[in-house]
Parts: C-alpha cells; structure tokens; sequence
C-alpha cells in the first residue's frame, strides 16, 4: 500500500511540474510576442511619435548631419539604450537598441573618441581610471544575444582616443559572486 501511495504522490508531483512548466513556456512565448521600445516606429514619421510613446529623452546629442540622437537608457541597472536617430526636420531616421554587440563592434580602435562613444552608446554606467595603464574606461551593461549579462568596456588613452574594447560577464549576475556585492 506504501508504495503505491509514494507512486501515486510522485505521479502528481510530476504532473504538478509539468503543468508549472507549462505556464512558464507560456509566459516567456507571451512575452516574447511583445514589442519592444525599440521596434514600430516608421522612418519618416515625426520624432513626437516616439516622444510620446517614450517620454522625453534623458539624453540628447548633435550629429554631424545636423540631426540628433535621442537616448533612452536603463543604464546604470539595465542592459538596454534605445536610441532614435532624428534628422534636421525633425523626422524619424531610426530607432534602435545600441547596447548589443553589432553596435559596439563599429567602434574603431585609434580613431574614436570619448566623444564618439558618448554619442553612440549614451552615458556609461561606470568609469574608472587605471593609472598603471593611463588608461579610461567606460563600462557599459547589456544582454548579448537574450541570453548572457555582459559588460563592455570602452579603455581610452590620455588623448581620449580609444585603444582598447573588452567585453566580459556582468558579475552582478554571476550566482556565485552575488553574495560580494
């Protein structure tokens, strides 16, 4: 009788899992369904459309075109910077996450400034300065590929020039380092 009661215990406890599975399978699809900050806007459209649905920028810089770029970011907590390219009328060129790897990877070593990160990237979320190498650097958070916390690190000379990029795992979500923080 014990045993069938332990088999009739563990059949419900597997179904139980199952179904919490099930519902969680469900949420992530759900979610992932849902647009993003980022996503539908129309090119050509006026920037109040994205003002809108964003609120006011918490950044903003000039670009060369006579346009500017309007920021949004989550930094110094979160991996995401919506920025809306905005041009001299005032009308949508684009609208896009920047802190992902096909963004940082345009950086070009030796020709970049900490001017050009800025208005790329936004502001970082730390900055430190390591004496030994006189060398800045610029750390911003993000989420690579909608899997991994990663940190980007941006290190300038005393020119500001830029002479380095490194990326690594953010530690702040590393289970085994959370109890140093």
């Amino acid at each position: 009788m014990f045993n069938r009661l332990s088999t009739a215990c563990t059949a419900q406890a597997l179904r139980t899992r199952m179904r919490r599975a099930l519902v969680a399978c469900a949420g992530a699809l759900a979610l992932a369904g849902c647009a993003q900050p980022w996503q539908g806007y129309q090119t050509g459209a006026d920037q109040s459309t994205v003002i809108a649905r964003l609120g006011p920028p918490r950044e903003v810089y000039d670009l060369p075109n006579g346009g500017k770029r309007l920021m949004w970011p989550t930094q110094p907590m979160g991996e995401y910077t919506t920025a809306a390219d905005i041009d001299a009328n005032g009308k949508i060129v684009s609208v896009r996450q920047v802190l992902q790897p096909n963004e940082f990877y345009r950086a070009e070593i030796g020709k970049w400034t900490r001017s050009d990160v800025l208005v790329n990237f936004g502001r970082p979320e730390e900055t430190s300065y390591f004496p030994l190498m006189k060398r800045e650097v610029w750390t911003y958070r993000y989420y690579e590929d909608n899997v991994w916390y990663m940190l980007y690190s941006f290190y300038f000379d005393d020119q500001g020039i830029l002479r380095l990029t490194q990326k690594t795992p953010d530690p702040l979500h590393d289970p085994d380092r959370r109890s140093f923080f």
